[in-house]
């Protein structure tokens, strides 16, 4: 096979497609079901448990999103736009910074006219800035919800709400898991009572997720950096579920990572929490995954090139010419699309 590009993984998309507001209720939406054999079924989010069996295992992200994004000035008057990328310590963080001139190091800005914060320093793209207090506690107060750039309104308080599962715990995403946004207790609790077991991994996604692959040929690409936890509980409920003939299905790419990047770490699989730069493109061996919950992903995106691994490149094609056809809703407010593993396509 010839060498993988950027074009292998395009397709043309409406703009009027994207979704710009989550459905009514988070199980209103559609879902595109990509069976193992290649067939494409149109269905409800709300169908989903008609697709699971007792002893499936639902991995999901528990990560939480901060309000990452702040406004502020330079003491020249310069305006700055500030996207925490990462907390590195209480009261110090990476961020990603807009500015006319990028501030050098010791520079002071106004955040949210609230607080000043100091620029020590850069990290590559990256910015490091000290707070004059715990991070987390200044962006709950001042931040704002920092929504994908596809989405073109103000962040408000139904943003607040709807751009978080209703099991986020640990604070550190300045993006969404965002397949688990379909999903509330009533739907987990169906899932439960008919014998589908539950587990987590925290994968805190960064702004990465968003930037453009800038090299043509995939082998040229640089993967984002991403901190997870693969927690003792979730191995043993992995082991569990393979011993009663259950499958492990991810929700979310995010958790696919973390499954992923924890095989290749340890295998057997362990308890597991470091970065990840794990960059699955076709050809690649699954050790963990059976079926994914996902949303519908940006054109020459990594996780278009993922979902391509994970089902084969010409059964994501045909899915995503059908789901356009179709009109579904595209990418974090989205629709959703439940794939099974189809193992060694491309």
């Amino acid at each position: 096979m010839s060498e993988l590009t950027l074009d292998d993984f395009d397709y043309d998309l409406p703009p009027e497609l994207i979704a710009q507001a989550p459905a009514a209720d988070r199980t209103a939406s559609r879902l595109l079901h990509l069976d193992a054999a290649g067939a494409l079924h149109d269905r409800q989010f709300a169908n989903l448990p008609g697709l699971l069996r007792p002893h499936d295992l639902l991995v999901f992200n528990d990560t939480r999103v901060i309000k990452a994004r702040l406004f502020g000035e330079k003491r020249s008057g310069g305006k700055v736009e500030v996207l925490v990328e990462r907390i590195t310590e209480p009261d110090r963080a990476l961020v990603h910074l807009r500015a006319s001139k990028s501030p050098k190091a010791g520079a002071v800005m106004r955040l949210a006219d609230a607080f000043e914060v100091t620029m020590l320093g850069r990290e590559a793209d990256l910015f490091d800035l000290r707070f004059p207090a715990p991070v987390l506690e200044l962006l709950a107060e001042h931040g704002q919800t920092p929504l994908p750039p596809y989405i073109t309104h103000t962040p408000d308080t139904g943003d607040d709400t709807r751009y978080q599962t209703v099991y986020a715990r640990e604070p550190g995403a300045v993006a969404a898991p965002t397949a688990g946004l379909h999903f509330d207790e009533p739907l987990l609790e169906t899932l439960r009572a008919q014998g589908v077991e539950t587990a987590f991994v925290t994968l805190h996604v960064g702004a990465g997720t968003f930037l453009p692959v800038r090299a043509d040929k995939l082998s040229e690409h640089v993967m984002h950096s991403e901190l997870y936890t693969l927690p003792q509980a979730t191995v043993d409920a992995i082991a569990r579920a393979r011993a009663a003939g259950g499958r492990v299905i991810a929700v979310g790419t995010t958790s696919v990572r973390a499954l992923e990047s924890a095989a290749a770490s340890h295998w057997p699989l362990q308890a597991t929490r470091g970065d990840t730069r794990l960059f699955i493109t076709p050809g690649y061996a699954f050790r963990v995954v059976d079926a994914l919950v996902t949303n519908f992903h940006l054109p020459k995106s990594t996780l278009m090139m993922l979902i391509s691994a994970f089902a084969g490149m010409d059964p994501i094609r045909r899915a995503y010419a059908h789901a356009v056809a179709r009109r579904y809703r595209f990418f974090s407010y989205g629709d959703a699309m439940f794939i099974e593993h189809r193992p060694a396509q491309a």
